[in-house]
């Protein structure tokens, strides 16, 4: 019985836009016992991506609503799903597994877990993920690469923090993750990834000043690394600062070879071939393999995301972004709830 709730909490993630497809070892189900105990589970089976109160959950769980109630505050403390108050009575709904309650897993991430998830995206969970439209995240430009007069307002991510009242610094997941099964080839620092929010909230053990939230920014860009939010163009609450062999959006890319895995900048690198020393750096910094250096640098156009590594490390100011005409250009859905409405109707699931 305890397996069937396990089960059907699967089904009930990934009728989510997400998605949590099976695979043929069934290791989400593993994943699923190592983060909901069996009666968390039962509850979550029971619960959808709209927002209920818990005495609606309650009765679909066949459970009492008090009971319920408590399990939810539980789960909703540790972030494995979402719940709220509106208008003085709480609310919840499923979170999904990205970005959703894995990245929750930072604090609880340990050896069995890590190899857990990797084998649930080596044997498919991944590219089942990461394949469908809308991607889950996008790529914003490194600030220090773009021209104030060619920025789109939603990739302005340093207006978003200032912004912003209340700021966390955390560790990656990823590269907790690769860590521990010993894959990891870069040495970027994990305590860099970034969670912001317009509203005041009570202090908390990873908190931070906003001066040190925009100079953790421009620390991941003069490190190298690629800025990813959610593919959206208002709500935006995170910044991940991700590399190509460890942060599994753009493992899609450069190890699963899904080139929509991430949702790609509306800028493109060009070079000024007369200016460029074929130093080699912009080759060095790009996370996707998408630039080349012989007697020149070459940027392949199919593989740039538009990050812009490669425009902050040229120091002979020979590689520029440009903004991609309007005709070719992909505006992210306005907020998260066009987001899922999106994504469903790409996979067929749209009520």
């Amino acid at each position: 019985m305890t397996q069937d709730h396990y089960e059907r909490l699967r089904e009930a993630l990934d009728r989510l836009p997400g998605g949590f497809p099976s695979v043929p070892s069934r290791v989400e189900l593993q994943i699923l016992k190592r983060v909901f105990s069996p009666e968390e589970a039962r509850v979550a089976a029971s619960m959808t991506g709209t927002r209920e109160t818990s005495a609606a959950i309650a009765a679909r769980a066949g459970m009492p609503e008090a009971e319920t109630e408590q399990i939810l505050r539980d789960m909703a403390k540790r972030t494995v799903i979402w719940g709220s108050p509106r208008d003085g009575v709480w609310q919840y709904r499923l979170a999904p597994y990205v970005v959703g309650f894995y990245e929750e897993q930072w604090a609880n991430m340990d050896h069995e877990l890590a190899h857990l998830c990797e084998q649930y995206w080596m044997e498919g969970g991944l590219a089942g993920i990461m394949r469908h439209t809308p991607p889950l995240n996008r790529v914003v430009p490194a600030q220090q690469a773009l021209k104030r007069e060619i920025i789109l307002p939603y990739d302005d991510v340093k207006a978003m923090i200032m912004a912003g009242k209340s700021f966390e610094v955390r560790d990656c997941i990823c590269r907790i993750q690769q860590d521990l099964v010993g894959k990891r080839r870069c040495k970027s620092p994990l305590r860099i990834c970034l969670n912001f929010s317009t509203a005041e909230r009570p202090q908390g053990p990873h908190d931070i000043a906003k001066e040190e939230a925009l100079r953790l920014l421009d620390q991941a860009e003069e490190i190298g690394l690629v800025h990813t939010v959610a593919n959206v163009a208002k709500g935006v609450t995170f910044v991940c600062n991700c590399c190509g062999c460890c942060c599994a959006v753009l493992r899609g890319i450069t190890e699963f070879g899904i080139e929509n895995s991430v949702a790609r900048a509306n800028y493109y690198a060009v070079v000024d071939d007369d200016a460029c020393t074929a130093c080699g750096l912009c080759e060095t910094r790009c996370q996707v393999g998408a630039c080349k250096v012989d007697d020149v640098a070459h940027i392949d156009l199919k593989k740039c995301i538009g990050c812009g590594l490669c425009v902050t490390s040229c120091t002979s100011d020979a590689v520029s972004l440009r903004r991609r005409p309007e005709g070719e250009t992909v505006h992210p859905p306005e907020t998260y709830k066009a987001w899922e409405q999106e994504r469903l109707r790409k996979r067929g699931m749209a009520g």
